[in-house]
């Protein structure tokens, strides 16, 4: 099996962070969004590739995935963002046998094993959601297969939202699907994977539609700060034996070690990156990067980047890198 994974986005709805981090390479609860999604990966029997399809700050992705992931890996460059379509249109010299794309925004709860006793043409993940005109849902018969895929829909045709995570066995018919799909007027400028994936329906293609447990966003940063509160009550929590003096916390709380807080009461819900310094104060729901300094401040629903100086700041901010903002006190 080939692992594609799309890359290539800018990630604006992350603004200003995204301006010097792929979106895939921001942390939820100390570890990269990417990280968790090849944690799975890892774990799967027979996988020989990975195909990253990358674009913004591909540099950084790359020396990312080499050092971080043991599974051989080739990276392809998104040099024109034409849609999903067409990001996995590039894996096509690649694909050479049963593909699982992902599309790595998104942390989810799912049992990845079943690929390897699927007899479908392929499985799609989805979710069940309340607030379905958000999402492209799936439409399934009686037997759980889809039978077609609507984007926003108006009605209640469905509530099992499209995630981004598939296993297409019969890739050779995903790849006429594309091939047909690039050669269609686009939908506001893009060619849509899940297009390819209704000429495969409508080829006699079966394709399984599964729920997963768990689905959790980190393309905006609200989202973001929420999936980040999840993954530390499902156990990134941690405190360091040193570093701290004075702090009182409400769990769950992460602190990396290397960090130093006094004099500060943090939580729930609150990152500290390593070598970072917190001194004096009030901390929920916020994520501070490596190497900042935060002093005075009194901060809620917030993200804070790397190597920032931030000082006497009270309500929510959203950051990025080296930033410098000091308030004069009086």
């Amino acid at each position: 099996m080939k692992v594609i994974i799309p890359l290539a986005g800018k990630g604006t709805r992350l603004r200003p962070h995204t301006h010097t981090v792929p979106k895939p390479l921001l942390k939820v609860a100390g570890k990269p969004v990417m990280d968790y999604v090849m944690d799975d990966v890892a774990k799967l029997k027979g996988v020989e590739q990975v195909v990253y399809i990358t674009g913004h700050l591909k540099g950084a992705v790359e020396e990312h995935a080499r050092k971080t992931f043991a599974i051989p890996g080739v990276f392809v460059e998104q040099k024109v963002q034409d849609g999903t379509a067409g990001a996995v249109e590039l894996a096509r010299p690649y694909a050479d046998q049963p593909v699982l794309i992902i599309f790595v925004d998104t942390i989810f709860d799912a049992d990845l094993s079943v690929i390897e006793t699927c007899q479908d043409d392929g499985i799609i993940w989805t979710k069940e959601v309340e607030d379905y005109q958000r999402f492209g849902v799936v439409v399934t018969d009686a037997n759980d297969h889809m039978t077609k895929i609507v984007e926003k829909p108006s009605t209640p045709i469905s509530k099992r939202a499209n995630i981004g995570l598939y296993y297409i066995r019969n890739w050779k018919l995903l790849y006429e699907g594309i091939a047909h799909t690039l050669t269609q007027p686009t939908q506001k400028g893009e060619y849509f994977l899940t297009s390819a994936f209704q000429y495969m329906i409508d080829k006699g293609a079966k394709i399984k539609v599964i729920d997963v447990a768990g689905w959790y966003d980190a393309g905006k940063m609200d989202t973001l700060l929420e999936t980040n509160r999840i993954m530390l009550e499902k156990g990134r929590a941690h405190v360091p034996e040193s570093g701290l003096e004075n702090v009182e916390m409400t769990a769950p709380v992460r602190i990396e070690d290397g960090a130093t807080v006094t004099d500060s009461y943090l939580g729930p819900n609150v990152v500290i990156g390593a070598g970072s310094v917190v001194k004096g104060c009030t901390l929920r729901d916020t994520i501070v990067g490596d190497g900042t300094t935060l002093v005075g401040c009194i901060l809620h629903d917030s993200m804070i980047g790397d190597a920032a100086v931030v000082e006497g700041v009270t309500g929510s901010v959203s950051l990025g890198d080296h930033t410098e903002i000091r308030v004069p006190r009086g």
